[in-house]
């Protein structure tokens, strides 16, 4: 941080976004919006079986079409190498499955041929006119035709400590309950699109909407046999991604190798259509919960057992029990994880992989413990929360979700909660209370960035990590302006592009406290260039050394008073800019690095109409230093509203029949909208976790829909005296008799 501090700190403020005027103003270019000259179009034909073999394509007419320029497909595409398999959060990424690798169809939606034309519309209207055919066999539609057909497959992330099953059955209070969620599909607004280009000396340039510039250039280095050094992939804006848009799949590879044979650029819109079925989901899950307390509510055994779908291709495992091993005080406790195989495109990441579908679990089942148990479910989770992680043996690097329960609870009015079943109305509707903890690991990965101070008092700073929306070219600026105190407008930052030094991916929560470290580092060593420029031959400090000067405000001081602006000092050594790169590593592991926190919600139920809805939430949430008050908060809005489309509305369907999504459109896959908005109140308790980083900051953006579907739940059943453990909960699953008020 600058060596002054005359002024309100920049970390913490809530700046408006860098990059919001370019946006609103049209001149930020999405992956689709780059239109080099000659480019071609490529549209895709897509299989309409979940499971077979293609055994004919007719192209004929197709290729006779307007514009058409070639058409691409098993029997005509180039040769290309596979990606090694990996591991990242304990999922396992396998490798790269290549576009028309094979006649094999293993979900609907898959990638059967490419059409490129001179036009967008010349190549959609010739693709429809790809006659395929097919020797069908018979799909596996859903999780629980795939336990019969295929069984499971073990997955990692799995956990044990003492006996389980032994203290299970000597306590006096259990449970045994089963909780299922459906397959989420990201829908995020900007389409999955990629636009590719090889230049004279055979390098690839690639603008995609991609969540990691950095690995997907790693992987096209493998999947084309060239250095990463000869690629580029481009992505300073995303139009969101909530994971989906982390990996690398079959469109941008037949994309770049399509521009390759043509000899032109080439770009590939995935339909909307088509992204519930070639660009990942969010599997489907069955989890077991089996608890069981002792005569004072302590938690004495706790089973986690989960299943998720995965597909025929590749195994993703949806650690469910991620959060399970380490939030509450437990000795003997057992965390499994299994997988099936399904007609289905791969699963992928989104928003809090895991930990979202295994709080809905968990924090339902704790619910329905403490209610077994007699105990208030807020004073059940007190009693109950760990003082450490009893699952690594280590010691919580900070954390404060008592005080975010307590916060929370106090804000939300809990006290006023009659805890008697359907007793709360108000009018014609009855009033439901219900709670649930949220948590997710905090995570920093090793990280490069570059900043330069300029002779004309501006500063810049770059780092091939992204920004999905969620605002890290601001932060990204505010730490340079925290480091060498230039005004945040004077900052250009740079983001979403493989040349600068290497970044994390967007995802998971780490972006921030990956970044922001390296960010501080690289402007301290070109504030340690700039002294050096100050104080050599005939610099502007040339009396005195490097130490006897300090920052602030962009400019360099003296103890005898003596000021000097960056730009001045650089004019005078006649310098363009002064310099720094700075590396930052992973966190250690001295501690366990986790966020907390608790949301409260009401819900409101009618009846007489059948009408479910949320109608305010408060959310108390533990990240460690908040870096910007204002996208912080914002995350954590946006979380909640989609944690109550997790709980009321998401699900993407399939016909058990065939294994065929049957609403794959934006028309019938149902999301909150406006109306459905509950009132949001966001506590942000801002204590620093200077263990993990220097700024002491956590990921926020995955955090706030862990738990939220749970604690929706647990206010329908507060409400209407049904559990529903099956998401979302539809309006189908509670028309019944209006139940009576009877005790808790």
């Amino acid at each position: 941080m600058s060596d002054t501090d005359t002024k309100e700190p920049i970390i913490g403020a809530g700046v408006p976004r860098i990059d919001g005027p370019d946006k609103l103003a049209g001149r930020a270019n999405y992956a689709a919006d780059n239109l080099p000259a000659n480019m071609a179009y490529g549209y895709g034909v897509f299989s309409t079986i979940a499971k077979g073999k293609v055994t004919r394509l007719k192209v004929d007419e197709a290729k006779q079409m307007p514009g058409v320029i070639d058409i691409f497909h098993h029997g005509h595409f180039p040769s290309l190498y596979r990606t090694p398999s990996s591991f990242v959060q304990g999922n396992k990424v396998e490798e790269t499955r290549l576009p028309f690798e094979d006649e094999r169809v293993y979900y609907e939606g898959q990638f059967v041929a490419l059409v490129v034309a001179d036009s967008f519309e010349n190549a959609r209207a010739a693709a429809r006119h790809v006659e395929v055919e097919y020797a069908t066999e018979s799909a596996v539609a859903n999780l629980a035709q795939g336990l019969e057909d295929n069984g499971t497959q073990a997955g990692g992330g799995n956990h044990s400590r003492g006996d389980a099953a032994s203290a299970f059955d000597a306590a006096g209070t259990t449970i045994d309950v089963t909780y299922h969620t459906p397959v989420e599909t990201h829908n995020p607004m900007e389409m999955h699109a990629s636009v590719a280009y090889w230049d004279a000396q055979g390098d690839l340039n690639i603008y995609d909407a991609s969540q990691g510039v950095v690995v997907e250039r790693n992987a096209l280095s493998k999947i084309f046999a060239i250095a990463p050094e000869r690629i580029t992939v481009h992505a300073p804006y995303i139009g969101s991604g909530f994971g989906s848009k982390l990996w690398t799949w079959p469109h941008a590879i037949a994309t770049a190798a399509v521009s390759r044979e043509l000899g032109r650029p080439v770009q590939l819109v995935v339909p909307r259509q088509q992204m519930f079925t070639t660009t990942g989901h969010r599997p489907e899950t069955r989890q077991r919960m089996r608890l069981a307390t002792d005569d004072n509510g302590k938690l004495v055994s706790l089973r986690h057992e989960a299943i998720n779908t995965t597909s025929f291709t590749d195994q993703y495992v949806e650690t469910c029990g991620s959060v399970t091993k380490s939030l509450y005080s437990c000795p003997d406790l057992t965390v499994s994880h299994a997988t099936t195989k399904v007609n289905r495109g791969t699963p992928t990441s989104m928003r809090a992989p895991g930990a979202a579908p295994g709080l809905f679990a968990l924090e339902s089942a704790i619910d329905e413990m403490a209610l077994a148990a007699g105990v208030d479910p807020v004073q059940f989770r007190l009693d109950n929360y760990a003082e450490r992680d009893e699952s690594q043996d280590l010691d919580f690097s900070s954390n404060h979700i008592v005080e975010a329960t307590q916060q929370a609870a106090e804000r939300f009015g809990w006290h006023d909660r009659n805890p008697a079943i359907g007793s709360m109305r108000e009018g014609r509707e009855i009033v439901g209370y219900g709670m649930a903890a949220c948590n997710w690991e905090a995570l920093k990965r090793p990280c490069d960035a570059r900043v330069s101070l300029r002779a004309d008092g501006t500063a810049f700073a770059s780092c091939a990590t992204q920004d999905i929306g969620t605002g890290t070219y601001t932060i990204v600026a505010q730490a340079v302006s925290d480091v060498t105190g230039i005004p945040v407008d004077r900052i250009t930052v740079k983001l979403g592009d493989s040349s600068y030094p290497d970044g994390p991916i967007s995802g998971g929560s780490w972006a921030t406290a990956t970044t922001l470290p390296a960010i501080a580092g690289a402007a301290r060593n070109a504030l340690d260039e700039l002294k050096r420029y100050a104080t050599e031959g005939n610099g502007m400090f040339a009396e005195a050394s490097a130490d006897d000067l300090s920052v602030a405000d962009g400019a360099l001081h003296h103890a005898d008073g003596k000021r000097a602006s960056f730009a001045e000092i650089l004019d005078a050594a006649r310098y363009g800019s002064a310099d720094g790169e700075a590396h930052t590593e992973a966190a250690d592991s001295k501690y366990s690095y986790r966020s907390f926190g608790a949301h409260f919600v009401e819900v409101r139920w009618d009846p007489g109409i059948s009408h479910l809805r949320v109608s305010r939430v408060v959310s108390a949430i533990d990240v460690g230093k908040v870096i910007n008050e204002t996208t912080a908060r914002n995350q954590v809005e946006g979380a909640v509203v989609m944690g109550v489309g997790m709980g009321l509305f998401e699900a993407t369907e399939y016909d058990e029949r065939n294994g065929r999504p049957v609403n794959n459109d934006y028309a019938e896959y149902v999301v909150p909208v406006h109306a459905d908005q509950p009132e949001i109140d966001v506590i942000l308790l801002d204590y620093p976790d200077l263990a993990f980083n220097e700024y002491g900051a956590r990921g926020i953006g995955e955090i706030g829909i862990t738990g939220l579907a749970a604690a929706i739940g647990n206010a329908v059943h507060h409400a209407t005296g049904k559990r529903i453990r099956e998401l979302p909960i539809t309006l189908d699953k509670l028309m019944d008799d209006v139940p009576q008020a009877q005790s808790a």
